[in-house]
Parts: C-alpha cells; sequence; structure tokens
C-alpha cells in the first residue's frame, strides 16, 4: 500500500505542475502579454489543460485509488493520507466524466474569451464579447449535463467552487441576508445622515499608493518573497504552489480606496495559500478547501481589519505622511466614516460592506436564469440595468459599468459569484472566535501588530489546505455551521453607530 501511496503522489505531482505551468501562463495573459498573444496563448493552455486532464483521469489513477481505498473508507482515519486520497477520488470521479474534447475546447475558450472581454469593457461595448459569452454559458450547461446533478443544473456549477453547496441553500442565506440588509440601508438613506467621502476622491500618486498598500500587507504577514504585485483590468490572485504566490491590483489616480482595500483583499487570499501545510506541496490538498473559505479570508483582512478603526489608529499617520496635501488635515474619524460610507453604487469591487451583497445576489440570479433558459445571454444588458435599479436604485450608464465589469464569465466561472457572499458570512464567524481566543487581537490591530490573528488563522483554517471538506474545516474552525446572524448583527452594530439608526 505504500508503494501506491507513492504511487499516487508522483502522478499528482506531475498533474499540479502542468496545471501551475497553465496558470502561470494565465497570470501572464492577464498582466504583460501582448494582445496579439491571445491566439498561440489559448492553444498552449489548451495544450497543458488536455495533458492535465489525460494525466489524471487515466486508469492508473484509478488503479492506484482502488488499492488505497481501504484507507480512505476507514472513517476514524483522520491523517492527511487518508485526506489526499478521499480528495483524490472525488477529484477523479468528478474529472472523468469531463470528456477530454470538452475540456481541451473550453481551455482553448476560456483564453479567447478573457481577451475579447478585454476588449469589449475597454470599449464598453457589449456586442463584442456576447458570442463569447454565449459560449461561455453553453459551456457551463454542458459542463452541468457531464457532471450530473439531482435538483438543478447550477447545483453542478456550484459545487466546483463550493462543494456540498446546493443552488437552494444559497437562495435561503440570500434570503435572510436581504431581510436584514433592506431595512438596514432604508434606514440609513432615509436618516438624514450625511457621511462625506470627498477625501478619498483627489488626486493620489500611484507610487505612494502602492507604497502603502506593501507596506500594509507585509505588516498583515504577505511574504513578498514568496509573492508579487502587477497590475491588470481586474485584481486577482493566484499561486503556482505556496511559495509562489501573486496578487494584483489597479489604480486609479482620482480615487483612494480600489488600489487600498483591493490590495487587502487579494493579500487575505494570498496569505491563506502561502499558509498551506509544505507537506501538501505539488498534491490535490495544496489548495484552499473552497472559494467561500478562501474569500472568507480576503473579505476578513480588508473589512473587518482594512475598515476598522483601530487598523487605522495604527496607520493613518503613515498615510497623512504619503498623502499631506490631501489628507494632513483630515480628522480620522472623518476618513473612518468616509471609507465605510453606505452608498448604493455601480462597481461591486468598490462597493461598501452593506450593499456588496446585494451585487451579488443580482449576479447569482441571473446566472441561474440564463442557465434555466428564463434569460438569453443577449438579454443581459437590459436585465443588469433593470435589476441594479430595482435592487440598489442605480442604473449603470454604460456597459463597463454593468455587465461587462467583472472578469468572473469570460473566464468561465459561473457558480462562482456566491461565494463572495459565503465568505463574507464566514468572515465575522472566524474573526469572533479568533476574539473569543484572544481577546487581545483589536488591540494588537491598533499596535499594528497582526501575529496572533494570523497565527489562529494559520492554525484553524490556512494549515488544513483542502485536507476537510468547507462544512467540516468551518465546523472545526468555529465550532458551528455555516451562520449568517452573527454577520448580521455585525452589520447593524457597525453601522448603526456610524449612521446613528437601529432596526
Amino acid at each position: 500500500m505504500a508503494d501506491a501511496l507513492t504511487g499516487l503522489r508522483e502522478r499528482l505531482s506531475a498533474v499540479m505542475d502542468l496545471n501551475y505551468a497553465a496558470s502561470l501562463l494565465s497570470w501572464d495573459q492577464r498582466t504583460y502579454m501582448p494582445p496579439g498573444g491571445t491566439t498561440a496563448r489559448a492553444h498552449q493552455l489548451a495544450t497543458l489543460r488536455r495533458l492535465s486532464h489525460e494525466h489524471f483521469t487515466d486508469v492508473e489513477v484509478g488503479r492506484l485509488l482502488d488499492a488505497l481505498a481501504p484507507i480512505a473508507d476507514d472513517h476514524a482515519n483522520d491523517s492527511d493520507e487518508a485526506a489526499l486520497i478521499r480528495r483524490t477520488r472525488r477529484d477523479y470521479e468528478q474529472a472523468r466524466k469531463l470528456p477530454l474534447e470538452f475540456v481541451t475546447e473550453w481551455a482553448r475558450a476560456r483564453a479567447l474569451s478573457n481577451q475579447a472581454w478585454e476588449e469589449a469593457r475597454r470599449r464598453s461595448d457589449f456586442a463584442l464579447f456576447q458570442p463569447y459569452l454565449e459560449q461561455q454559458f453553453d459551456f457551463a450547461k454542458r459542463q452541468a449535463e457531464y457532471l450530473g446533478y439531482d435538483e438543478h443544473p447550477y447545483d453542478a456549477l456550484l459545487d466546483q467552487y463550493e462543494p456540498g453547496m446546493k443552488t437552494a441553500e444559497v437562495r435561503t442565506i440570500f434570503d435572510e441576508l436581504k431581510a436584514g440588509t433592506i431595512p438596514l440601508l432604508k434606514a440609513i438613506l432615509s436618516s438624514g445622515g450625511v457621511v462625506d467621502d470627498g477625501v478619498l476622491h483627489q488626486t493620489f500618486d500611484e507610487a505612494k499608493q502602492e507604497q502603502f498598500g506593501v507596506e500594509v500587507t507585509q505588516a498583515f504577514g504577505y511574504d513578498w518573497q514568496r509573492g508579487r504585485q502587477d497590475r491588470t483590468v481586474h485584481p486577482f490572485c493566484t499561486n503556482f504552489g505556496r511559495d509562489d504566490v501573486r496578487i494584483t491590483t489597479r489604480f486609479y489616480p482620482d480615487f483612494l480606496s480600489a488600489a487600498l482595500f483591493g490590495t487587502m483583499h487579494e493579500a487575505g487570499h494570498a496569505m491563506y495559500e502561502q499558509g498551506v501545510d509544505p507537506a501538501f506541496s505539488r498534491t490535490l490538498l495544496s489548495r484552499g478547501a473552497s472559494l467561500g473559505v478562501h474569500e472568507s479570508q480576503s473579505r476578513l483582512w480588508e473589512n473587518l481589519v482594512g475598515r476598522s478603526r483601530p487598523f487605522w489608529q495604527a496607520n493613518f499617520t503613515r498615510l497623512q505622511e504619503l498623502f499631506p496635501q490631501q489628507l494632513g488635515s483630515v480628522d480620522i474619524e472623518d476618513f473612518y466614516r468616509a471609507i465605510n460610507k453606505v452608498q448604493p453604487s455601480l462597481i461591486r469591487v468598490e462597493a461598501d460592506e452593506l450593499t456588496y451583497n446585494l451585487h451579488i445576489m443580482l449576479r447569482f440570479e441571473l446566472e441561474v436564469d440564463v442557465i434555466e433558459g428564463t434569460v438569453e445571454v443577449a438579454d443581459l444588458p437590459e436585465e443588469w440595468h433593470s435589476r441594479m435599479e430595482a435592487m440598489l436604485g442605480v442604473t449603470p450608464t454604460s456597459d463597463a459599468q454593468g455587465v461587462l465589469q467583472d472578469t468572473h464569465w469570460s473566464s468561465g466561472g459561473i457558480g462562482y459569484f456566491p461565494t463572495y457572499t459565503l465568505g463574507n458570512v464566514l468572515s465575522v464567524q472566524l474573526w469572533e472566535r479568533a476574539i473569543a481566543t484572544h481577546p487581545t487581537i483589536p488591540d494588537e490591530i491598533a499596535r499594528n501588530e497582526y501575529g496572533k490573528l494570523l497565527g489562529w488563522l494559520r492554525e484553524h483554517v490556512h494549515r488544513y489546505g483542502r485536507k476537510y471538506e468547507p462544512r467540516e474545516l468551518i465546523r472545526r474552525a468555529t465550532g458551528a455551521p455555516l451562520n449568517p446572524q452573527p454577520y448580521m448583527s455585525y452589520l447593524h452594530r457597525k453601522f448603526g453607530e456610524i449612521y446613528g439608526v437601529s432596526v
């Protein structure tokens, strides 16, 4: 059995190397590749994904898994080896349902689609992207049929990002959040309370913005010897192993928040990947447990830390030093309120904490409707506009502000969006458990010290990688299943205090 385990690890190492090589090419396409390289890059990515799929779904992998089945079937066995075998079996069985031609064709199409989206977004012209998006939704529908589902085709797509989660569960959580969010939002908007965020809309030197972001994320614990930051159209984090985890961002010369909080967000993702147990390297356990768990890390560092009073007690003076003309005379409390202003807006990644989830709900509903066939891709811009008006009271004036603002659909990430809100919910559960264990964490953040917080996350979340299914990891870390109530209580406390309202 030891020989079978060694053989499986060798197989998985080759698969992971191929996947990392493909990810590196994708990162290059979204950061440095000249536009003319798109067609060649699409072929390269298709080749790597085909080789990876062939190597992983080979009958030899199945034979090794069968030989190792006694370890996986022993439910009392909580070892890393047992987890590796279980996770590999699950992924192997799913991968074998996808035809090689489908995997190859889809990889090529994603590369072409992403480049088409960038150009369409730049020109704010949905018509340029529409045929590519129609193709991506077609791939998603075919993927769902290949993988199979019991209740809803969207379940099969969601499961790729949040294993075990069902569409019906997402709807229940979203309904609960909407019931708690809408009344609070209405109370804030009708309260007459005014928060001025003009200090954020000035001229801010890009190099100094970047410098501050580097200083902050280094203090958080992002290891810059094992990471880097580059510019891109839509920020993301990617990794090629735990020792090469890269983040990207975008800078606006006249708006401070975008790069500031975007960098914190992506660093949260990156620290998760850097914290996975090195014993899991080059195996299927080396990634985060799910994208919902992943988003809990990015949203925790961006919001619960980065938008908190203690954080700015430690860092506002430094920001004033970098931007004395813009912020030198600004009161720290006014700045805190400015970065937490509640105002329905068009762009998801720049939305405040309270309205953010409404953006996610809109995207989730549109995805489900297209998968069900009740909305056509050609109608998405109009549907987007009308639903933004109904849900947030704002209407995009261009496709770039609306249906083209996110990169996910261009990359085939249909089923991804709900994980952002699931991550928001989980972030507060993790935060409260960390504070219960180490009550001094807020005081330490006010001194620009993050070791206990990061250490707790390392111990209870990061190191496990994909060893546990998301539900099990959440239960182990928080002592409870995923629960929207702590998150809603947090929002009501924070924004009720800022705006002097109670619902």
